[in-house]
């Protein structure tokens, strides 16, 4: 996996042995974002919606070291199993505007290459807060291949 941070951005590339329908659902489906999003550790997630659809929300609440937390955002391209381009608006981001996380899915002979483009970050500070897509992308693989 490689994770590349640009100027407003945090790209993040991974390869899973699974089609890339089998990762779309694991990603876009909230009762298994929920089975994933735990085995990452840091933070235990407790609830998720999803209205799978372009101009649809979706929210993940959850809780990180005692403090509740959730993220929420409106899908804005729901193009499976390839893509999927929606907001990203976190509550622990104090004052943050909605970023744009992009989820491209490329499929050959089984397996399946993620790359996960996080964009539209108004600081430094605001990208440092969100870097744990590696390891959120490596709880995705062991959950799909698992």
């Amino acid at each position: 996996m490689s994770t590349t941070p640009t100027d407003d951005a945090i790209v993040s590339e991974i390869t899973i042995k699974a089609p890339a329908a089998r990762v779309f659902a694991a990603f876009a489906d909230p009762q298994q974002r929920l089975q994933w999003w735990r085995a990452g550790g840091r933070f235990t997630p407790q609830h998720a919606e999803s209205d799978l659809r372009a101009g649809g929300s979706f929210l993940m609440q959850f809780d990180s070291g005692g403090h509740p937390a959730s993220i929420r955002g409106i899908y804005r391209r729901v193009d499976a199993p390839r893509l999927l381009e929606f907001t990203w608006l976190p509550s622990w981001d104090d004052g943050a505007a909605a970023t744009i996380v992009l989820l491209e899915l490329t499929e050959h002979d089984g397996v399946t290459t993620v790359r996960l483009t996080h964009s539209g970050f108004k600081s430094d500070e605001s990208r440092a807060r969100h870097r744990g897509w590696p390891e959120l992308l490596q709880s995705l693989r062991a959950y799909v291949e698992g």
